[in-house]
C-alpha cells in the first residue's frame, strides 16, 4: 500500500554499482530503512540524484510499506524543504550530520513519533537560518531537549539549595555525589538555563566559551550513554570540537 510521509536521512549506505540503503525517519512509519535503485549513476535524460539522500536531507515521500517487511521501497520523492546554508556551511552542515547520528542512534524500534518529528524538522529548519552564536548552541539545545521525547529528560530544579547536576539521576541535588558524573558550578547553571530554552532563537543570548561548549558537550553524551543502552561512540563529534577550537 501507498503512503504519503515525510523523512528525515539519517544515514546512507553505497549498494551494488548504483544503489542505496536508506535509514529515514518518517513522519508516518517511525525509523525504515528503504532500497533506493540508480540513484548514484547520472545519464542526459537523468541527472545524479544521490543529493537527495545525504543525513539531515528533509524529503516528501510516497512509500510503499509492509510491516513484515525491514526493507521498504520508495516510489517518489522530493525536497520538503530546500536547505539555503547547511550543505555550503561547514559548521551548520556538521551539527546537522551530528543530529541525524544522535537521532539514529536514540531510535531503536519503528514507531511513529510525531511530536519528535516536528521538533526535528523544525530544530533543522532553524539550524540552516541561524546565526554563527546560535548554530554553535544548537547541539546542545538538541541534546537536553531531545532527551524528553525519550522518557529520560533532566528535570530543571536548579537553584541555590540544589546547584549541582547529577547526570546518572538526571536531577538537581544540594550537594556532590559519591560518582563523578555531576556538573556543578557555571555548566551546572549553564544546564538549566538550557532546559529553560523553548526555541532555538533564544540561543543567541547564551554566549559560551568554546571549552564550555566542549566540556558541556561531552557530560550530556555521557547523561545519553546512562539512560541509552549500547550507545555506543558519536563518530561526529571529533569533528564537532575541531570546528570549536577553529
Amino acid at each position: 500500500m501507498l503512503h504519503k510521509t515525510k523523512g528525515l536521512v539519517l544515514r546512507s549506505v553505497k549498494y551494488g554499482e548504483t544503489s542505496l540503503v536508506v535509514t529515514m525517519f518518517t513522519e508516518l512509519f517511525g525509523v525504515q530503512s528503504y532500497m533506493v535503485n540508480g540513484v548514484r549513476t547520472a545519464s542526459p535524460k537523468q541527472p545524479y540524484r544521490g543529493s537527495f539522500f545525504q543525513p539531515g536531507t528533509l524529503l516528501d515521500l510516497v512509500v510503499y510499506h509492509n510491516e513484515k517487511h525491514t526493507l521498504q521501497r520508495i516510489k517518489e520523492y522530493k525536497w520538503s524543504y530546500i536547505y539555503q546554508d547547511i550543505y555550503r556551511n561547514v559548521h551548520k552542515n556538521t551539527v546537522a550530520l551530528f543530529i541525524s547520528e544522535l537521532l539514529h542512534k536514540c531510535l531503536r524500534q519503528p514507531e511513529t513519533n510525531a511530536e519528535l518529528f516536528a521538533f526535528v524538522e523544525d530544530v533543522l529548519i532553524h539550524l540552516d537560518k541561524s546565526s554563527d552564536t546560535v548554530v554553535a548552541n544548537m547541539p546542545l539545545y538538541f541534546l537536553v531537549h531531545q532527551a524528553h521525547f525519550f522518557g529520560f529528560m533532566i528535570q530543571d530544579g536548579y537553584d541555590e539549595t540544589h546547584p549541582v547536576l547529577d547526570l546518572r539521576e538526571g536531577m538537581y541535588i544540594s550537594s556532590r555525589p559519591e560518582h563523578p558524573y555531576y556538573l556543578e558550578g557555571r555548566l551546572s547553571e549553564i544546564s538549566s538555563q538550557l532546559l529553560k530554552t523553548l526555541h532555538p532563537n533564544e540561543l543567541e543570548q547564551l554566549p559560551l566559551g568554546r571549552d564550555q561548549r566542549k566540556l558541556l558537550m561531552d557530560a550530556l553524551l555521557g547523561f545519553y550513554q546512562f539512560h541509552q543502552p549500547d550507545f555506543g561512540q558519536m563518530r561526529s563529534l571529533a569533528v564537532l570540537h575541531a570546528l570549536y577550537e577553529g
